[in-house]
């Protein structure tokens, strides 16, 4: 009898084992599958960089001395933009380009504050190729011509709130930003300095060098990379669209340059003109305030919307093709300045790729 029970024992424990054994050969399959499906098939990766300019010392360059010595009759080689790109298997025909904003480098395309995929890699899924640019003097771009003074001055929580995170500590309500820890310290170790003194022009004509070698392509822009940005359609013909995240300055043709405007002056109208043979689309996120406020960060935002709306109305009025997408009036709302990073990045992707299917850039 007892020996009858340990086979029946036996018996079931094998039972439990074959079925612990199915279960997870058949959970390995299913996550294997996910995975494929998931893959990202890259036909081609790699860096390079584009324009820059070369300066030499006076003097003459003795090979004998130590490399510490001091010493003239030398070059210098800056003032260039990096570029990593990826072009994924049967890319389609207009590859993107995209420039961050002020403090920041192309990791703000490359992923998120808690980790996530960032645009790029989005939009890689989605056929296009990407090329993630450094400007002249940040990241691995920092070899500049003209010296400039790094500082190591702490301002976390000014960031925090001119980015519309929050009026720190406090986060918004409803923001679109992960609120834990972990997230806000890799949000802020992405900041990097300007490594030198890089005025716009450097940055448009490295832009331009980048288009060339890109050919037609989609601009995409964050922040103070907006400003730039329009001068590079302008500058260079291989700029098919742009796709601006929170541009904070405008180009407005001479004469027609408002008040407060932070894009600089205007520029002939013959070179305005180039911004209304391309499609554009620019992107604003919540908390910007339709009334003056006592935060100077809301009312920097409310002043920005504004400016952009009249832009808008300026280059359309010449035949252009922009639209303004002030998101919260579309009922998506919780969005900081990093519209293409926070926590509904996809949704936001998908509202952009609708756009491009509009206009014919998606083939």
């Amino acid at each position: 009898m007892e020996n009858k029970n340990h086979k029946k024992v036996a018996t079931q424990v094998i039972g439990i084992y074959i079925l612990i054994v199915v279960a997870v050969t058949i959970a390995s399959c299913v996550s294997t599958k996910q995975n494929q499906n998931s893959s990202l098939i890259i036909k081609e990766q790699g860096a390079f960089s584009a324009g820059g300019t070369v300066v030499k010392s006076e003097g003459t360059f003795d090979a004998l001395k130590p490399w510490n010595v001091p010493q003239g009759g030398q070059t210098r080689h800056g003032d260039h933009a990096d570029v990593f790109y990826q072009l994924p298997a049967n890319s389609k025909q207009h590859s993107m380009v995209f420039l961050h904003g002020y403090g920041q480098s192309r990791r703000s395309w490359q992923t998120t504050a808690d980790g996530r995929e960032g645009f790029a890699d989005i939009f890689l899924r989605k056929g296009y190729g990407v090329y993630l640019v450094d400007q002249p003097g940040r990241g691995d771009a920092g070899q500049t011509t003209k010296p400039g003074q790094i500082t190591a001055t702490p301002d976390d929580q000014t960031w925090f709130t001119q980015f519309r995170i929050g009026l720190y500590p406090s986060f918004n309500e409803g923001v679109q930003f992960p609120k834990d820890s972990t997230s806000l310290d890799r949000f802020y170790r992405m900041m990097t300095p300007n490594t030198g003194n890089v005025d716009e022009t450097t940055i448009v004509n490295a832009m331009s060098a980048v288009f060339d070698k890109t050919g037609d392509g989609i601009l995409f822009t964050h922040s103070a990379g907006g400003s730039p940005g329009w001068k590079t359609a302008i500058k260079n013909d291989h700029v098919k669209a742009i796709v601006a995240i929170e541009p904070g300055g405008f180009t407005f043709p001479e004469g027609e340059v408002p008040e407060g405007n932070r894009g600089g002056r205007g520029v002939p109208l013959n070179a305005f003109l180039k911004l209304t043979e391309i499609p554009i689309v620019v992107y604003y996120g919540d908390y910007i305030p339709k009334e003056e406020t006592s935060a100077a960060s809301l009312s920097f935002w409310r002043n920005v919307l504004t400016t952009a709306q009249q832009w808008a109305k300026v280059v359309n009025a010449h035949g252009g093709d922009v639209t303004i997408v002030h998101l919260p009036e579309l009922g998506i709302k919780g969005n900081t300045h990093f519209i293409m990073s926070d926590l509904n990045s996809k949704e936001i992707a998908d509202l952009l790729a609708k756009w491009l299917k509009e206009k014919g850039l998606d083939k």
